[in-house]
């Protein structure tokens, strides 16, 4: 553990925390976590991790910018339809299964498979934060524990450690949205 895993660590944190309280700054806060978790990915042989860190940089900035065009003080909430669905689905099968391919052939990287899935899985939850709706924390959900037995594996205890905080705040940001979305609707 260093000082670079440390500074990532606590923008980690303070990043999703950020975001579960509807806070604008989670997305600044949150570049800065992603370049430094970028270097200690790629260091650790996990590419598509590594990858994933240089794929949100975009993600947080188009959220940034949508989070900002409201400029009343309400969030609203939104729900995938089921078409949605089906269309976000599809394409982050097909994008794990290629990132998988990609990573397995030409790489040496850890366990390309499942950390390709869990890359293409973090993007749609990232894009689904920007976009207000309620399945991202569902799917960070998922991601957080697969990222936790991964980081485990590598010796990254401390990123372990975040993705557990993680989870806690994914389930504390599910339950603050679906309460949001809930009181909307009636």
């Amino acid at each position: 553990m260093d000082a670079l895993e440390i500074v990532g660590f606590i923008s980690g944190f303070a990043g999703v925390f950020l975001t579960v309280k509807k806070n604008k700054l989670c997305f600044p806060i949150g570049i800065i976590n992603v370049i430094i978790s970028c270097f200690l990915f790629y260091d650790s042989r996990l590419y598509a991790d590594s990858l994933q860190q240089l794929v949100y940089i975009p993600l947080l900035i188009v959220g940034w910018l949508n989070w900002n065009k409201n400029t009343s003080d309400e969030f609203i909430v939104e729900q995938l339809n089921k078409k949605e669905i089906a269309l976000y689905i599809s394409l982050f099968l097909s994008s794990g299964f290629l990132l998988g391919y990609i990573l397995k052939t030409f790489s040496n990287a850890s366990f390309p498979w499942i950390d390709s899935m869990a890359t293409t899985a973090s993007f749609l939850a990232q894009y689904l934060i920007a976009k207000k709706k309620i399945e991202n924390w569902i799917i960070w959900i998922i991601v957080n524990i697969v990222y936790i037995v991964i980081y485990i594996q590598k010796d990254l205890d401390l990123y372990a450690t975040l993705y557990l905080i993680y989870l806690l705040l994914a389930i504390q940001g599910y339950r603050i949205w679906l309460k949001n979305f809930t009181n909307q609707t009636v």
